[in-house]
C-alpha cells in the first residue's frame, strides 16, 4: 500500500505523505462513504492544500489496483507544474516576447503530447492547461511528446478564463482558434507577445473564453471533412507565429 513507480500512490498515510511533501497530485480518488479519523485528517489536508478529490465506488478503486489501497488512490504528476504568473514575467525579463499555447478542454493525452512536441520544437515558452476537465502530464502524454514535456514548462491554472485575463492584463495578445472566426489565421499579426488558445475537437474553445480573447482566427478547409485534428491545427497556428517572427527578425537585421 505504498507508492508505485508509475506515479500511482495508494493508502491513506502514503497519500498524505505525498501531499505534505509537495508532490503534484493530478487526480485523487476516495471511496464513497469512507469514514474514520485518518480519513478526516486526509480530507482536512486536501482542503488546506486546495486539492480536489473524487468520491468513487469501491469497484472503481479495485479496478485500478488489487492491493490494499484503503479506499484512497492518488495519481502523481510526472512533472512539476509551473505558475503562469512566474513564467510570463521571466520571459519578458529575458528580453523576449512571450509565446504561449493554452489548451481549453482538451482531454486526449495523445493530442496533448503531440501538441507539446510541436510547441517545444517551435520555441513556445509554456503550455497552459486548466486544473479540471483537462489532460494532465501522465505517462502516455510524456511518451507521445517524445520527451518534450520534460523540457517545456506546463502551467496548470484554476481556469483558462483566468489565464486569459491574466495574459491580457500582462500585455499578451490572446488569439483563439475557432471555426466561428471571420478571418483566416494568416490575416493577423503575431509579432508581439502572444498566446494561442486551442479548444477541444467536439466543442472548440468555450464561448465564455472566446468572448474575452483579443482575436479569433480560423484555418480554411477545402475538403469534405469539417475539422482538423486539434494537434494538427495547433501545429499550423504555432508555426505561423514562428514564420511571422522570423520574417520580422530578418527585416530588422
Amino acid at each position: 500500500m505504498e507508492e508505485k513507480n508509475d506515479g500511482l500512490i495508494f493508502g491513506i498515510r502514503a497519500v498524505m505523505e505525498a501531499v505534505r511533501s509537495g508532490k503534484e497530485i493530478d487526480r485523487l480518488l476516495v471511496k464513497k462513504d469512507l469514514q474514520g479519523d485518518s480519513v478526516r485528517e486526509l480530507l482536512a489536508l486536501l482542503k488546506e492544500r486546495g486539492i480536489r478529490c473524487q468520491r468513487v465506488p469501491p469497484e472503481g478503486l479495485n479496478r485500478i489496483t488489487r492491493k490494499n489501497h484503503q479506499g484512497v488512490i492518488a495519481y502523481v504528476s510526472a512533472v512539476t507544474y509551473h505558475r503562469l504568473e512566474d513564467v510570463v514575467p521571466s520571459v519578458f525579463e529575458q528580453g523576449k516576447d512571450p509565446f504561449l499555447v493554452l489548451l481549453d478542454g482538451i482531454t486526449d493525452v495523445r493530442n496533448f503530447g503531440a501538441i507539446a512536441r510541436t510547441c517545444e520544437c517551435a520555441g513556445v515558452d509554456a503550455i497552459v492547461i486548466p486544473s479540471k476537465e483537462s489532460v494532465t502530464v501522465n505517462a502516455d502524454a510524456m511518451k507521445t511528446s517524445a520527451g518534450a514535456l520534460n523540457l517545456l514548462p506546463v502551467c496548470r491554472e484554476h481556469s483558462i478564463r483566468q489565464a486569459i485575463r491574466f495574459l491580457r492584463d500582462s500585455g499578451v495578445k490572446v488569439v483563439a482558434a475557432s471555426e466561428k472566426a471571420g478571418r483566416n489565421y494568416t490575416e493577423i499579426t503575431y509579432g508581439v507577445p502572444v498566446a494561442i488558445v486551442m479548444g477541444a475537437e467536439d466543442r472548440g474553445v468555450a464561448a465564455e473564453n472566446l468572448r474575452i480573447c483579443d482575436e479569433m482566427v480560423k484555418i480554411p478547409l477545402y475538403g469534405a471533412i469539417a475539422s482538423l485534428n486539434v494537434s494538427v491545427a495547433a501545429a499550423i497556428l504555432t508555426y505561423e507565429v514562428v514564420r511571422q517572427r522570423k520574417l520580422t527578425d530578418s527585416i530588422i537585421q
